[in-house]
């Protein structure tokens, strides 16, 4: 095909379309250029460039014999004043595309005063209607249900609320990144291993698919010394945060047709969403309030069955912020045997324990029932931009590599994402440079910012926290909703206190605990007391007439 590209006296004598202004098309070509002229296959690039053969003719008064990409009389194209009629001035199949633009052949006009006397699509309406294949999308999971599937989207909808020229800031109360206060910056060490790693050079290019081996090995070490055993880098495979790792187990168990998880109620949502884009099925354990959020053990071989491939943990949890103890753990291990089920651990939150009770890795118990671990670095050293994760196989009696689980996280590594090579490269001396100081201050403030939001919420009447938190960065609130005056459910509760408040809260309804709300308390205490005095403020002002103020 061939292009003239200007104004005049445009003449195309092959398959042409006739562009700009006042450009006529009778033929099959494209006349795109000024005063260009193509006999040929071509297509004439500048001014007066004559074609006659199938040459290129690429300045002015240039004349090609050849095969041409410049003017053209062949399939050509014409712009302005153009007109085709054949090979010559075409009376084929062609485009008149502007001002007064004519076609006599199969043409559709697209501008100004432009008619068409051969097969025209100039008229939207008539227009042969098209069953798109696609179409079948919009019913979809992403499409009908994913944004409730998401904190990320949720959180978006409930800031819409808040009002753009509000007196006050506002007071991200939703989610677990206080990496924005420089009293969580992270550690100096962490800092100097990435600049250092960044600028030898040598970690520009792809890594592996399943990671450098350097940093997987500094991983299996790192984790080998809260278990009974020691991992191998070939136990270690590096995600671009615990969000790939989630992205990378579910899939890989939904191979098995008819396949189902046990996911803990509340819990993360993006265990739900992945298991719905990949059709596994998904069936709720309770997390029992009144007793530290501990996992209904009893439900568990209940809503199991021969189907069910495995069952998530969150430890210690998000979003109700408690530490599981060796006991409890034990006990879900022999469970999850019995059931003949794998055990996710989602283990992100392991530095951060607040109180007494030490955190236990669930790989303690791998040689009771195989163990993934989901661990990474956003969560410890308050880095969540720098997407570093991994999974980790507990598996001492090589169960997951004898049924090619770790074979087919390998496999889908291969095709997936990788996480930024530099910081991998980073990760051994991160790991093992970064001081145990920054660990307790981190957790300092977090223990001091635990404490007073627990104590503000025991003070407000209209919400009810069943227990302290011990770990990670979030507490989950009951709504008394009998108390409050025409509050709907929790999203309606954020929306509201968003707009009137400034202050941003997750709804339980999207981690599977509708008419409560979690709060972060991962900020500095000023921040939190002053977000945490907000929503009493906005409680008072919404209570039904009846009620009183007193706690």
């Amino acid at each position: 095909m061939a292009t003239v590209r200007q104004s005049d006296g445009v003449a195309a004598n092959g398959l042409a379309v006739a562009a700009a202004a006042n450009g006529k098309s009778n033929g099959h070509g494209v006349a795109a250029a000024v005063n260009g002229k193509s006999n040929g296959h071509g297509v004439a690039a500048d001014a007066n460039g004559k074609s006659n053969g199938h040459g290129v003719a690429a300045d002015a008064n240039g004349k090609s014999n050849g095969h041409a990409e410049a003017t053209a009389n062949g399939h050509g194209e014409a712009t302005a004043n153009g007109k085709t009629n054949g090979h010559g001035e075409s009376n084929g199949h062609a485009e008149a595309a502007d001002a007064n633009g004519e076609s006599n052949g199969h043409a559709e006009d697209t501008a100004a005063n432009g008619e068409s006397n051969g097969h025209a699509a100039a008229a939207a309406e008539e227009e042969e209607a098209v069953e798109w294949n696609f179409a079948g999308a919009k019913d979809g999971v992403l499409a009908a249900t994913g944004a409730n599937m998401s904190i990320r989207a949720i959180r978006y909808k409930i800031s819409a609320s808040v009002q753009e020229k509000g007196p006050r800031p506002v007071l991200p109360l939703a989610h677990g990144d206080p990496s924005v206060f420089p009293a969580f910056r992270t550690a100096v060490e962490a800092e100097d291993a990435v600049a250092a790693a960044l600028r030898t050079g040598q970690f520009n290019c792809y890594p592996a698919g399943v990671g450098l081996p350097a940093a997987r090995s500094a991983v299996a070490e790192h984790l080998s010394q809260g278990v009974p055993y020691r991992l191998s880098a070939d136990d270690v495979f590096l995600t671009a945060g615990g969000t790939q790792a989630i992205e990378v187990i579910i899939p890989v168990l939904a191979q098995t047709a008819g396949a189902n998880i046990l996911l803990p109620r509340p819990g993360y949502p993006n265990y739900e969403a992945r298991a719905a884009f990949n059709r596994l099925e998904v069936r709720h354990f309770d997390l029992i309030p009144d007793k530290g959020w501990e996992i209904d053990i009893d439900s568990l071989e209940s809503i199991a069955d021969k189907n069910t491939t495995a069952m998530v943990i969150i430890n210690p949890n998000n979003p109700c912020g408690s530490v599981y103890s060796y006991d409890h753990l034990s006990k879900v291990a022999e469970v999850a045997k019995r059931l003949g089920i794998l055990v996710i651990a989602d283990e992100v939150y392991g530095k951060l324990v607040l109180g007494s009770a030490p955190f236990i890795p669930m790989g303690v118990f791998g040689h009771i029932t195989p163990v993934l671990s989901i661990g990474s670095l956003s969560k410890s050293w308050i880095v969540p931009g720098w997407r570093l994760g991994w999974v980790a196989v507990y598996d001492p009696r090589k169960i997951l590599q004898e049924t090619k689980i770790s074979t087919s996280i390998t496999n889908y590594l291969n095709v997936s994402t990788d996480p930024a090579t530099f910081i991998q490269a980073a990760l051994p001396q991160i790991l093992e440079n970064t001081k145990e100081d920054f660990f307790k201050a981190i957790i300092g403030l977090l223990k001091e910012s635990s404490e007073i939001c627990y104590k503000q919420i025991k003070e407000n009447k209209y919400i009810t926290c069943p227990h302290k938190p011990e770990g990670s960065m979030f507490v989950m609130v009951k709504l008394n909703l009998h108390l409050l005056e025409e509050i709907d459910d929790d999203i309606d509760f954020c929306c509201k206190l968003a707009k009137e408040e400034s202050v941003i809260l997750c709804p339980g309804s999207v981690l599977g605990m509708a008419n409560w709300v979690r709060i972060t308390f991962a900020c500095v205490p000023s921040s939190l007391q002053d977000g945490l005095g907000r929503i009493k403020s906005f409680c008072q002002r919404n209570k039904k007439r009846n009620s009183s103020d007193d706690c």
